[in-house]
């Protein structure tokens, strides 16, 4: 009988099972006819032989992993569109895995189909939901294997897990109606992301529902927002607005890093990314275009930010955003130098090359960012960090140099006389231009994350406030039972828009 006979009644059983309300996403008919041809190639299994796995797991549909249709760029960015991926680990209906849960009203949950996938209709709620999910998987994977590689065994934790609590990542993609923003809150422990009409098009019948732009389907702001939840839980002092400014800088150039290392962790984006520069990243690409649609939405002709840039710190002040491309532009000149360095054509195809060369290059950000001090760290901390990784993995002499030079170029480190112990590795650099004492960020045009109240400590100030309150009334004699209802002492968090 063929496989697709049987999709009724599994279907059917499916519904006997489940909650009334879902999307389930059909097998295509391409996939049956290759699903057809596959089993006309299966061998039966040698006698005697037994599963490894079958006595710990059982074999369920979704034990192998999942395919999913998603936007592997912006949506602005046609060249690269929607693209099938697969999520090698367990993907329940939702979806959602161990790590992350989906949380948002207003769209019913995805149920896998008949082989376990999650290949649905673009432009719908329940498109919104895989995609956000695979992006925030993706980039999770992406750094649990960056430290695996490196010989880290250890897990990266959401800020707020503990032996007690091991609670996922919350994720909403249309959690935020009409707000143009997107961010990441320690205390919601979650993800939201919001959507609105451009500015530019009349509200009402006029403004059409096409032009809506959802930030949840921005495969860089998903990645970005995902990379402040890393990095929070790694340093939980570091996302506090009175921090130190270059601290803020981190979290912000992390965000935008994550979304070039992603793209550049699936090969077709590198191989688009050759084939649209020849193989040179100084020319213009998507790659360094951070959240292409939404830069075009506030009416510029580009993205948010660009990765390939010359800002300094001198010329920075203390505006993160700002602080935060310099660092972002400086890695992005060391990856393009290490690529330079280590292409060769005529040896190895360039699009692998670039995979490898990024591969290495975001692990050793993530070391280095975790090797940095727990609190107020500054660039020079996170540049002596991977130059001391650099020189432990026994990585040629050129590759700290590229290091030194990106970063002295744009002010972080004082360029080490040539031939001292510094210049070769031997000694830390020190930094050029360091944030004044007390200065304060300024978070003004930041993403929502950063202007969330929670991370200035406002809900604090509130509870002094009203601590004070009380001892005044307990001092004054005005201890009698209330008449009205007591309201909350601190406001739920509202997020800002940047």
């Amino acid at each position: 009988m063929e496989p697709g006979a049987l999709l009724p009644d599994a279907l059917a059983t499916l519904d006997s099972e489940q909650p009334p309300v879902r999307f389930i996403p059909t097998p295509s008919a391409p996939y049956f006819q290759q699903h057809r041809a596959a089993r006309l190639l299966e061998q039966a299994s040698a006698p005697g032989h037994v599963d490894e796995m079958s006595a710990e797991a059982p074999s369920l549909p979704h034990a192998f992993g999942a395919r999913v249709l998603m936007w592997k760029q912006d949506p602005s960015v046609g060249e690269i569109g929607t693209r099938r991926a697969y999520l090698p680990g367990p993907v329940l209906a939702g979806p959602r895995d161990a790590r992350i849960a989906p949380g948002s009203p207003g769209i019913d949950p995805v149920e896998p189909n008949a082989f376990g996938d999650f290949v649905t209709q673009p432009d719908t709620p329940q498109f919104d939901a895989v995609h956000t999910f695979a992006v925030v998987r993706q980039t999770l994977t992406m750094y649990q294997r960056a430290l695996l590689g490196a010989g880290v065994d250890m897990p990266l934790p959401w800020q707020w897990n503990t032996s007690m609590d091991t609670r996922p990542l919350t994720v909403f993609p249309h959690g935020l109606p009409n707000v143009m923003n997107a961010f990441y809150s320690r205390t919601q422990a979650c993800l939201k992301f919001g959507d609105f009409i451009p500015n530019g098009v009349t509200a009402g019948a006029s403004a059409p529902e096409s032009a809506r732009v959802y930030t949840c389907r921005s495969f860089d702001i998903v990645a970005h927002e995902t990379a402040h939840a890393v990095l929070d839980g790694l340093k939980p002092l570091w996302l506090q607005a009175d921090a130190p400014p270059q601290t803020g800088g981190l979290h912000e150039a992390f965000g935008d890093l994550t979304a070039i290392f992603l793209a550049l962790s699936q090969l077709d984006q590198c191989e688009a990314v050759i084939a649209q520069t020849k193989a040179h990243l100084h020319d213009q690409t998507f790659l360094s275009d951070i959240a292409e649609q939404f830069g075009m939405a506030l009416g510029g002709t580009t993205g948010l930010r660009n990765a390939d840039n010359d800002l300094t710190l001198g010329q920075a002040g203390t505006q993160v955003h700002a602080i935060s491309q310099v660092f972002t532009g400086a890695i992005y000149d060391v990856l393009a130098d290490m690529f330079a360095h280590e292409r060769n054509p005529a040896l190895d195809d360039c699009a692998a090359v670039l995979h490898r060369v990024a591969g290495y290059l975001r692990g050793l950000l993530l070391r280095a960012l975790i090797g940095a001090p727990e609190r107020a760290a500054s660039y020079v901390d996170v540049v002596n960090e991977m130059l001391r990784i650099v020189a432990e993995d026994g990585k040629p002499d050129i590759y700290a140099a590229f290091i030194r030079n990106q970063f002295a170029r744009r002010d972080v480190v004082e360029p080490p006389p040539h031939g001292s112990a510094a210049a070769i590795g031997g000694e830390q650099l020190l930094p050029k231009v360091c944030d004044a004492p007390g200065a304060r960020q300024d978070r003004r045009a930041c993403c929502g994350t950063m202007n969330l109240p929670e991370y200035r400590k406002v809900g604090l100030v509130l509870d002094r406030e009203a601590q004070a309150l009380a001892q005044w009334c307990a001092a004054n004699g005005r201890l009698g039972e209330c008449t009205l209802a007591p309201g909350p002492a601190t406001p739920a968090p509202r997020p800002e828009q940047s």
